[in-house]
């Protein structure tokens, strides 16, 4: 056998045992006529002491960095003991070793606080797995993996696979596409999701359903983002969202306790989407700390019946605020002695074409009691004290306002408040905070196509108080400037996201399963009936033959890691991730392929430069 213990488990009870490890070679160290070499398995390190009867072999053949090395010797205990590892009380005293495999100097050093940057990690990604920093990460992985089928498999769910070859149906991200040399001309797409499946194995009966499973979108990357990435994606029979909210959130406690240690006793907040908009600016907010947005200037959009706070900011000559459909202000804790310096690098920042704003306004509520604003000639005392108080300011807040374009304004202020938290570090690693937000709309207007577009995705139900509204009312809009008079703009979804500290982490709705509804979804989002039976015929036959109620939910399970993990990008946490331009640089993928597979699948490239 090539070994009798792995590099991690002797302790003090295995002195004077005689053992067998063998790994690879992390160090080499040399006193006098001593050697020791710290050797690296999956499991730890273990120091190996080779004393000077050794020397000659050793120098005959000496042993480098990532050799792999097979060692037999005898267990002490380490004069000098290194607390740090669970081997630290111990060393093997070397016998007799073998190198099974030696090793060129790698890249870049194989540890924590290694010298490679990305591009060369990612090249030699087979390398950089062995680092314990990637370890750590996959470990956690896989036990975020084990805690939920587990909780499934215990809950009922059955996991059943679904095919990777499917048929396009362009309606939403771009579509991986695959040849088919079977049938010439055709072609597969590979699923952004397992949707229809999963409603038909509701269909057949299956009840409850699973899978951890793969998902591909073409779609340009991000830290956040892959073109293959795998989900929690699951699916029940005979439910109604609240079923599906209670279930899941046991899903999600379960492995918080069972890979964080972390008891979530209550109950998981819930927002309606409006108020998540309207109080944070976005729909995932992070609800870890306060500064919630304010209307300081009645708004003239869908939100108008939102807002209860007076007008406070027109009328005095201020052209920027007058001039703007939004005013929108946070009051930031603490931060009233802000300098000069401070406020000016606050204004460049939210004017970075990211943020996109033309300038920021504040007033420092002094804990004197007086106020100070870069507006004072505009605004009185008494005016810069009203704001503050309806922002939420207290003696010693800074109050920041952004003004402009509704949808742009609100957007900044929630990026200046997620900035703020960030700064003042009220968004804590170590801290983490669920969030349910309900009652998504429906639709989403598409502008340039002057039509709707499904939010969610088009199996999603209306609430059912607002199903009648979809079936009596004509989707066609005759002003595009009015959309949002018509009524499809107030019909919501029967949808819910679950938010973990501001990161969208799942997502899912209550299905259509009645063949009209669903035919009427489809001609609401403008397909024709042979369209849509070209498209989703399968399903709609489906629906004839007795479904059931159902509804789900998919969870981005890469995500979900790198939340657990403390990182903000989920290429930490997938073994042989893509990178920013959706290369795979270690296979140097994708790659050309030969003139006899073009010939084989019938394709004739034409690129034009």
């Amino acid at each position: 056998m090539y070994r009798t213990h792995t590099c991690g488990e002797l302790t003090l009870k295995n002195v004077q045992n005689e053992v067998t490890l063998a790994g690879w070679v992390q160090t080499v160290r040399k006193f006098g006529a001593i050697t020791f070499v710290d050797l690296r398995d999956r499991y730890g390190i273990t120091q190996l002491l080779f004393n000077e009867s050794l020397n000659p072999v050793l120098d005959a053949n000496p042993l480098g960095r990532e050799f792999v090395l097979q060692a037999k010797g005898k267990v002490q205990e380490r004069s000098n003991k290194n607390p740090q590892l669970a081997t630290g009380e111990i060393e093997v005293i070397v016998t007799d070793f073998t190198v099974l495999n030696k090793a060129v100097t790698p890249p870049f050093t194989i540890q924590d606080d290694t010298d490679g940057g990305d591009d060369l990690r990612m090249k030699y990604r087979f390398l950089d797995l062995r680092r314990n920093a990637v370890k750590r990460n996959l470990e956690l992985r896989y036990a975020v993996n084990r805690s939920a089928r587990n909780y499934l498999h215990e809950n009922s769910f059955m996991d059943i696979e679904t095919p990777f070859l499917i048929k396009s149906t362009p309606e939403g991200a771009r579509d991986f596409v695959v040849p088919s040399r079977m049938n010439p001309g055709q072609f597969y797409a590979l699923p952004q999701s397992p949707q229809t499946f999963k409603q038909l194995l509701m269909v057949s009966g299956y009840d409850r359903y699973y899978q951890v499973v793969k998902c591909f979108r073409d779609e340009d990357l991000r830290a956040d983002r892959q073109p293959e990435f795998t989900q929690i994606d699951c699916e029940m029979s005979f439910v109604q969202q609240e079923d599906i909210l209670n279930m899941f959130e046991g899903l999600i406690k379960r492995i918080f306790k069972d890979v964080k240690g972390i008891d979530y006793p209550e109950k998981v907040d819930r927002m309606t989407w409006e108020d998540a908009m309207w109080q944070y600016g976005n729909d995932k907010p992070d609800i870890r700390f306060g500064m919630q947005l304010c209307n300081i200037k009645k708004p003239a959009s869908v939100f108008v019946e939102k807002s209860d706070k007076p007008e406070l900011v027109s009328g005095v000559g201020f052209q920027v605020f007058d001039d703007a459909e939004t005013v929108l202000a946070i009051a930031v804790p603490g931060c009233s002695e802000y300098t000069r310096k401070q406020t000016d690098e606050l204004t460049d920042w939210v004017k970075r074409p990211q943020i996109g704003m033309k300038g920021l306004v504040f007033i420092k509520c002094n804990t004197d009691g007086t106020y100070k604003s870069s507006v004072d000639k505009f605004y009185p005392a008494e005016r810069l004290k009203a704001i503050a108080d309806a922002a939420g300011a207290k003696a010693g807040d800074l109050v920041l306002i952004l003004a402009g374009a509704e949808e742009r304004t609100r957007k900044a202020t929630s990026e200046l408040r997620l900035e703020m938290g960030k700064r003042l570090g009220l968004r804590k690693e170590n801290e983490f905070k669920l969030l349910w937000v309900l009652d998504f709309p429906l639709f989403e207007y598409a502008e340039e196509e002057n039509r709707w577009v499904a939010r969610h995705h088009p199996f999603t139900s209306p609430k059912p108080d607002h199903i009648p509204v979809m079936i009596n009312n004509s989707p066609v809009i005759d002003n595009a400037a009015e959309y949002l008079q018509h009524p499809y703009a107030n019909i919501k979804a029967n949808a819910y996201d679950m938010v973990l500290n501001g990161n969208e982490i799942g997502g899912g709705s209550i299905r259509i399963f009645q063949r009209d509804l669903q035919e009427k979804m489809f001609a609401a989002l403008g397909m024709t009936p042979e369209e849509s039976q070209h498209k989703f015929g399968f399903l709609l036959g489906a629906f004839e033959y007795g479904a059931p109620p159902h509804g789900g939910i998919a969870f981005g399970f890469d995500r979900l890691c790198s939340i657990l993990g403390g990182s903000e990008s989920i290429r930490d946490f997938i073994a042989f991730p893509k990178n920013n331009s959706g290369r795979d640089v270690m296979l140097d993928a994708p790659s050309s392929i030969d003139d006899k597979q073009f010939q084989e699948l019938q394709i004739k490239l034409d690129l034009k430069q």
